[in-house]
């Protein structure tokens, strides 16, 4: 693509900032409190934004952004994700896996690890291993099943709790309100075998509606020893039972194995990054997800939900997985292989959320109150360092079933939440909120099998308050100036509760992360052919954790602060509408999503490197931050064809505190090239009942990655895929 096309895209949201303003001075001057309707929009055919209130939860104030999964031109066959969040700006995509089996995404410099920044829910429940402690998402819904995709950012840690980076909600189909039998299905093959098949049953009956697919998927994988199988399994049932009451209940099944490839040093990575030199690594979790909802319309003024969830999940590898320049095999010529590693988590989370709102007149202004309270239980046992098979086989089996480490996690979890919705006129909304959480972790068991090596029981009590507010002014029917502050938190993980020797020394008074975020933004949409959201952003992350050496022990307390600001912008142009109402040869859109991101370590406490400049973390960038995220895409829709062309060019990043540019020898850390990828996707509707899609992914075959690794799934760097190919056929009946 030319520089020319860049700078035009680059600057869309420039463009066109006469005709916005001048419609804001338009506004000002008719200004006329009792004569003006507030509108929400729609901000675009396959993205929009949360509406003030939505199931008894407030969002009025705070950036959020809603992707239309079903309308929207993408490789939905294997999650890809740079092409499902296109249009959300900022977010950063690790492309270090092609199954699509994890989506690992974060946002305004924080770590993309399995989202675990996010709080990752599905159908408003949680999915993660355990929100408090281990966070990480291992499942992710195929989406071929999702309606939507919810992400809000800023202030969404008043309603959800423990994250900085925000909600990510995955919306599930339901069943059509106007049959009461519908079958759905797409089938799909791609590059390296790859064979997709989505099949769903789904409708209404009088007061009964139902939804439920079957997905299963499978490829070898584009690198070599990447081989994979996953399947899920989803069936909800609701049931009206009155004019205001409605209960619904939910299950998930989903489990997978896969071959990791492993990491590569930079060399292997630059002569062929298709390689593996490790054959013997496989990943399974099986996952289990039970939901139970309730909902009552007290009043018309007065709702009332009640939400109770359960995971029981696992998380089970097996592998080699020492630094890739230590060779697997014992003897290569005879192929005597080392022991592999066996690791085996089980988690067992239960939860309920009961919320209520209240709608109430004053001065002939609508005013709401949202409020709620949380209970979680956790239970994770950790069973690490077994010794595991010296075959290449798909098997989680320790000798003797014997783990040189055991430990037992709990969290118990209780919180109360309240935000109210102040209408101070027609246009200004005033959002205050507040957030009480009660949190204990706990943990027993042993690092190793010596003495010296058993823990003694630990637990942690804290009470925490976090509150904010937030606000719109509604400039005119479809524009609007937004911005919030909230405090935000991350409780102590599992992991940095746990030593990771017996020679290793946790901090006593060892903190939750803590920190807060702030957004000012200006969005909305110009006649019926622009629509935009441009905002900055501030992130201050503090009581970072981290390890030094005091008197030749490591000792693990908090010694860091970062922080993050940056700008995001969308905006959309319908290049048809912008000349003329209707064409007869169909429309042509253009958009722009884009982020600059300063994060930086402006605190690190560190003794052992005070005195020396050339080791301080101290003003260096925050690592896996790329200084830019751009994504330009272009769709042409007539009739029954739309195709969307899609470019995402991001820049470099350091894959560690310290920066260090060149690679050490292990792969583990060394900066990371920016790079460019390029997608074209394609839709065809037949009669109303069939479609046909295709997709080409990475159309110029940009060699890039966007990880290192220092463990699990193989030290070193991890190439993102190749070109890939694929087609669809599918129907609703």
């Amino acid at each position: 693509m030319k520089k020319s096309a860049y700078v035009f895209l680059f600057l869309l949201p420039f463009t066109f900032a006469i005709n916005v303003n001048a419609q804001i001075v338009d506004s000002i001057k008719n200004f006329n409190l009792n004569e003006i309707e507030i509108k929400e929009y729609v901000i675009d055919n396959n993205i929009s934004r949360l509406p003030s209130v939505q199931d008894n939860i407030i969002y009025a104030g705070k950036k959020s952004e809603v992707v239309l999964v079903t309308k929207i031109n993408a490789d939905l066959s294997v999650n890809n994700a740079r092409q499902l969040f296109a249009k959300v700006p900022g977010i950063h995509v690790w492309e270090n896996d092609g199954s699509g089996i994890q989506t690992s995404i974060s946002s305004r410099g924080l770590s993309p690890n399995r989202s675990w920044e996010f709080n990752t829910r599905q159908n408003g429940s949680d999915m993660s291993s355990d929100p408090f402690g281990y966070p990480e998402a291992y499942y992710a819904p195929p989406s071929e099943a999702l309606e939507k995709i919810e992400v809000v950012r800023g202030a969404a840690s008043l309603q959800y709790g423990p994250q900085f980076g925000g909600l990510l909600n995955y919306k599930i189909k339901e069943g059509n309100k106007e049959k009461a039998f519908t079958f759905e299905t797409q089938q799909t093959v791609g590059s390296y075998g790859m064979f997709n098949s989505y099949n769903a049953i789904g409708g209404t009956k009088k007061k009964f509606s139902y939804y439920g697919f079957f997905h299963f998927r499978q490829a070898e994988g584009w690198r070599k020893n990447s081989d994979y199988l996953t399947w899920t399994g989803y069936l909800s049932v609701s049931y009206q039972l009155s004019d205001k009451a409605n209960i619904r209940a939910s299950y998930t099944k989903m489990n997978y194995k896969s071959q990791q490839a492993g990491g590569l040093t930079d060399a292997q990575y630059q002569a062929d990054h298709q390689q593996s030199l490790r054959s013997r690594n496989w990943m399974s979790t099986p996952w289990n997800l039970w939901s139970v909802d309730f909902s009552y319309a007290i009043h018309p003024a007065l709702q009332l939900s009640v939400k109770g969830f359960m995971t029981i999940a696992q998380r089970n590898s097996v592998g080699y997985t020492k630094a890739i320049t230590v060779s697997d095999s014992i003897n290569p010529s005879t192929l005597q292989y080392n022991p592999r590693q066996v690791d085996k988590d089980g988690y067992e989370n239960y939860g309920m959320e009961t919320r209520i709102s209240y709608k109430y007149d004053l001065n002939q202004n609508q005013n709401i109150l949202a409020a709620g309270i949380r209970v979680f239980k956790g239970n994770t046992t950790r069973n690490q360092l077994g010794v595991g098979s010296t075959e290449s086989d798909f098997n989680f089996d320790a000798v003797n079933n014997l783990f040189d480490r055991s430990l037992h996690f709990t969290t118990t979890n209780y919180a109360f939440f309240a935000e109210h919705i102040f209408q101070l006129t027609k246009r200004l909304k005033i959002v205050p909120g507040i957030r009480y959480e009660i949190i204990n972790n706990s943990v027993i068991g042993y690092l190793n099998s010596s003495s010296s090596g058993q823990l003694q029981s630990d637990a942690r009590d804290r009470s925490i308050v976090l509150y904010g507010v937030g606000s719109e002014l509604q400039l005119t029917d479809y524009t609007q100036f937004y911005g919030n502050y909230s405090l935000a938190y991350r409780p102590v993980t599992f992991s940095e509760l746990t030593p990771s020797a017996t020679t290793e020394v946790i901090d006593a008074n060892l903190k939750d992360a803590s920190g807060f975020n702030a957004d000012l933004g200006y969005r909305g949409k110009v006649k019926n052919y622009l629509v935009f959201d441009v905002g900055a952003f501030y992130l201050n992350y503090d009581n970072r954790i981290g390890t030094i050496i005091q008197n030749g022990v490591n000792y693990k307390k908090n010694i860091g602060t970062s922080v993050s600001k940056g700008v995001e912008s969308f905006v959309e142009l319908d290049v048809v509408k912008l000349l003329a109402d209707k064409s007869k040869y169909g429309t042509i859109s253009v958009f722009s999503s884009n982020s600059f991101i300063d994060a930086r370590y402006v605190k690190w406490d560190n003794p052992s490197i005070a005195n020396d400049p050339l080791k301080s973390i101290e003003n260096k960038k925050v690592e896996n931050v790329p200084a830019f995220i751009h994504r330009f895409g272009l769709t042409y829709h007539y009739e029954n064809i739309s195709a969307t062309c899609q470019m995402n060019k991001v820049a470099s990043v350091y894959t560690d505190a310290a920066n260090t540019e060149l690679p050490n020898a292990n792969a583990t850390v060394g900066k990371l090239n920016g790079y460019q990828v390029v997608d074209f996707s394609i839709s065809i509707k037949i009669n109303k009942t069939y479609n046909f899609k295709a997709s080409v992914n990475n159309i110029f075959d940009e060699k890039y990655a966007t990880r290192r690794s220092g463990g699990y799934p193989g030290p070193g760097i991890l190439p993102g895929n190749a070109r890939t190919f694929s087609v669809s056929f599918g129907g609703t009946f």
